[in-house]
């Protein structure tokens, strides 16, 4: 009948019609992979290729703030397979035990820091397992952050340690070693003791310096090689004075002794004259010089580790460059200063290639 001429008709069309579609489709889909392959192509041979990437962490602090954003910069700038990923917030207690739990892969370290770690003291006294975490961290090499600088505005009246009674100050951050260490030595000075005697304000070191500058704490402390970045700003318009020691300070009595029982401390004193006529200091200032490092954990590839270190010591001129303090501050004589721990695999692969002689402790 018409009827069903026309019907089988139009199920032909409708059954052309789809297998042209599928066609078409299929057709797309090839022509879709050869364009991605094509591109992947294009790409392997422009040179790109796929990257490692490692996170690190660091402090504000101007010596290694610098020490690691320019670490990072010279191993990727010639390792084009790696890539670093930096983070300058939180303290240092914080970094190590993300690295220790592998949530980071390089952090700022120290001698003293691992020292409280492994036997679970100070800000690590309530982390249950902070000696089985210190075990999964390694060094890779040390370098001096600087002095303690206790600094203050000339204008403030405070001319001594002494005169910090009943004062607002910073001697570090809350959890930091910093602290445990100013409030040490401010104790063995003058037999203050903290927060009794004067206010320890509860900051982190970028609050702190703003509010320094503010005017809203009478001291401040920092570790820094000198001159710093920071305390040169603040002498271009105002007269400041570094706070230190007794003149007649015998470091070898025993509450100096105590004090450098914390690993990476030594005794030293700067020059009054650094910061020009408006630093009104008339003698060299006695403090600490602290020594901290760049430390990773267990988990990190040898190879990687390696690579890392020999780029960064065989390019060190890029790191002289940064500051005029970097070159006595950073180098192959301070790799193992205050060394209290081991260090990884891949940096000592790379110190014995170049004849370092290598301590016991580090290994």
């Amino acid at each position: 009948s018409l009827d069903s001429l026309i019907f089988l008709q139009l199920s032909l069309l409708f059954k052309e019609f789809f297998l042209t579609r599928r066609k078409i489709m299929i057709v797309r889909k090839i022509k879709g992979a050869a364009y991605i392959a094509v591109a992947v192509a294009a790409l392997c041979s422009s040179g790109v290729q796929a990257k490692d990437f490692y996170k690190m962490s660091t402090i504000a602090l101007a010596t290694p703030f610098a020490l690691n954003t320019t670490f990072a910069k010279i191993v990727q700038k010639y390792n084009k397979d790696i890539e670093i990923q930096v983070n300058a917030t939180g303290a240092a207690p914080r970094h190590a035990l993300d690295a220790a739990n592998g949530k980071t892969d390089l952090f700022f370290g120290a001698p003293s820091l691992q020292m409280l770690m492994s036997k679970g003291k100070a800000m690590f006294k309530k982390v249950k397992n902070a000696p089985k975490l210190a075990n999964n961290l390694r060094a890779i090499f040390h370098y001096r952050i600087g002095t303690y600088n206790f600094g203050v505005y000339g204008d403030s009246g405070i001319k001594s340690l002494y005169d910090i009674k009943g004062k607002r100050v910073f001697i570090g951050p809350p959890v930091g070693v910093q602290k445990v260490v100013s409030a040490g030595f401010i104790k063995a000075v003058t037999g203050y003791e903290m927060n009794k005697d004067y206010t320890a304000v509860k900051l982190g070191f970028q609050p702190a310096m703003q509010a320094f500058q503010d005017r809203q704490i009478d001291m401040m402390t920092g570790a820094s090689n000198h001159p710093s970045s920071f305390w040169s700003q603040i002498a271009l318009t105002n007269k400041i004075r570094f706070l230190g020691a007794d003149d007649d300070t015998d470091w070898n009595t025993p509450k100096w002794k105590k004090q450098f029982r914390i690993p990476g401390r030594t005794p030293t004193e700067f020059g009054s004259d650094i910061y020009g006529s408006n630093q009104l200091n008339t003698k060299p200032t006695k403090t600490i010089a602290a020594y901290t490092g760049l430390y990773t954990r267990v988990g990190m590839s040898e190879d990687v580790i390696y690579k890392m270190t020999k780029t960064f010591w065989e390019h060190i001129d890029e790191m002289h460059n940064v500051a005029a303090w970097a070159k006595d501050a950073i180098n192959k004589k301070r790799i193992f200063q205050e060394a209290n721990w081991k260090y990884h695999p891949g940096a000592l692969k790379y110190y014995k290639e170049i004849g370092l002689k290598i301590p016991a402790i580090a290994q």
